[in-house]
């Protein structure tokens, strides 16, 4: 079945921050046959690949065959008494795949509830809440090269895992579609993760004290759904920033002025400083400009009041950005991939 390309269209309900822009053209594939078929028939169009979209800002019209990565399936490929291997197509929504998870009892996804976007993205930023990251649970995932159509698998090794950060987002970036991604999941002695102080709080204000991986999901989407905004009723991407890593040694002189700044040790050599801490100190949680602003519970999160362009949610990232390098002389980076 040859696939229907459309021309001029709106990606408004492509992007969690439901910004107004436009495809030059664009599909959506439903397998991996459809997928070699449109880069195929499409081999000198420039190529755009969209997932969920909750990790982008776009800025202008896209000036490409936007290709929207629609495989659907989840799968157990393996199992032994303790651990599952599951394969989860790249089109699934996250959050639904890790309630499916939860729902089979099976353990490793349940601290990162509630991330908006879809699994074959999730390796890319290596998406991360509440102590855990997917490098954690990863195991390989399928991708198909844009050149040459060929399906390649990445071990956990190959994807080169860090900070919000793979081998997609550098030296293989704009060159592979993830296509489908395996995890290994706990089937018993879960290791339940409740590190973090929110999550802690959560349950104890439900008098739980020993928490089920339901409990654990159930607080993190509490927690989130308190701090922050449903891109479906106010535009957004989550975090729009990543916390800052800094070496100790220059992280003591701007620690001796503004020893109220808080910090996290990361290595005996880094640290690592809230960016929402440093946003909200700057004065910008809850500022609104135009159309675009601040959110009021969460500094991280910049949203689209109703009709903002993608060049004003970017001038309103600029100005923090600039206010907190000429503040505290740190440098904040955008997590969200600015198109």
């Amino acid at each position: 079945m040859k696939q229907e390309i459309q021309n001029n269209f709106s990606l408004k309900n492509y992007n969690t921050f439901g910004i107004e822009a436009k495809a030059k053209q664009f599909v959506a594939v439903q397998s991996v046959d459809e997928l070699k078929t449109i880069l195929e028939q499409n081999k000198l169009e420039q190529k755009f690949i969209l997932g969920g979209g909750s990790n982008m800002l776009l800025t202008k019209d896209i000036e490409a065959l936007v290709i929207h990565i629609d495989l659907k399936g989840k799968k157990i490929i393996s199992e032994n008494e303790d651990f599952v291997w599951v394969e989860c197509k790249a089109g699934e929504n996250w959050h639904e795949f890790v309630l499916w998870t939860i729902d089979q009892d099976f353990g490793g996804l349940e601290n990162m509830s509630l991330i908006p976007g879809n699994v074959g993205t999730t390796p890319v930023q290596n998406i991360g809440a509440y102590g855990t990251e997917i490098k954690d649970t990863f195991v390989s995932c399928e991708a198909l090269s844009l050149e040459e159509q060929e399906t390649k698998t990445f071990t956990k090794e190959e994807c080169h895992f860090g900070y919000r950060e793979s081998i997609f987002k550098n030296e293989a970036k704009d060159r592979y579609i993830i296509t489908s991604v395996v995890f290994i999941l706990t089937k018993r002695n879960h290791k339940i993760n409740t590190s973090y102080g929110d999550i802690t709080n959560e349950l104890a204000k439900n008098n739980i004290s020993t928490p089920s991986l339901k409990e654990v999901s159930n607080a993190v989407i509490a927690i989130r759904k308190s701090k922050l905004p449903d891109p479906k009723e106010l535009g957004n991407s989550g975090s729009f920033f990543k916390n800052p890593i800094l070496l100790k040694s220059d992280f003591a002189k701007i620690h001796q002025q503004f020893p109220e700044m808080k910090y996290y040790d990361i290595s005996e050599t880094e640290v690592k400083v809230p960016a929402g801490w440093l946003i909200e100190q700057a004065g910008f949680k809850g500022k609104r400009f135009g159309n675009a602003g601040v959110h009021e519970n969460q500094a991280l999160v910049i949203v689209n009041y109703g009709n903002a362009t993608g060049q004003e949610v970017l001038d309103v990232s600029k100005n923090i950005q600039e206010t907190i390098l000429n503040k505290f002389g740190i440098q904040i980076e955008a997590e969200v991939n600015i198109i």
